[in-house]
């Protein structure tokens, strides 16, 4: 794993050892910012189920203003934290130890809301659209800013996702990376 571009390009992460954690692919993360790399310039960025943090720091590598990690893995977080001083982009780092449903009540408390968010929770699970349901009832995404959930599914069940929440939707697309699916889940822009 590696920083593709940016400050810290060509940056070598460490990763996460065992079958707990399943690091984004290169071609995911490249195609991923591919989409998003002209909006990036001093947005903020969350990375939740962060593992190496390698999604956040690429953000902050292209030009993002900051970005929060989450993840619940002292192991991961003790990895993520070398690799934001490896890529010397701790000062615009922030990490935070939470289970992820947590992070979330704790963030809407707070008003906080993030212009980027990738989401990358366990595979098998179909979390997905839980996770579009909590994240935008929380109100963790910014008007006009984008949720990125990585999947295994080719499908992100919309039906189970209430109509309120939908109401917030302005577009959901789809991109396939060899064996997994990324849904770019745009929330509407604010009315003028």
């Amino acid at each position: 794993m590696r920083i593709i571009t940016g400050s810290a390009r060509g940056t070598r992460l460490y990763s996460p050892v065992g079958d707990d954690v399943r690091p984004t692919t290169e071609m995911t993360k490249e195609g991923v910012f591919s989409a998003i790399q002209f909006d990036l310039e001093g947005r903020t960025f969350l990375d939740l189920f962060a593992g190496s943090g390698q999604m956040g720091l690429e953000a902050l590598s292209r030009g993002a203003r900051e970005a929060t990690f989450v993840d619940c893995s002292e192991d991961s977080l003790k990895i993520l934290r070398k690799n934001t001083e490896k890529t010397k982009l701790a000062d615009r780092s922030r990490v935070i130890r939470s289970e992820y449903g947590e992070f979330i009540k704790s963030a809407s408390r707070r008003g906080q809301s993030f212009d980027f968010a990738y989401v990358d929770p366990p595979y098998g699970k179909d979390l997905g659209p839980e996770l579009v349901k909590r994240v935008l009832r929380a109100g963790l995404i910014k008007p006009g800013g984008i949720l990125m959930v990585e999947t295994d599914r080719e499908e992100l069940d919309t039906a189970s996702i209430p109509a309120e929440v939908m109401e917030q939707i302005e577009g959901i697309k789809r991109y396939k990376f060899s064996k997994c699916f990324v849904f770019f889940v745009r929330v509407k822009r604010e009315e003028l």
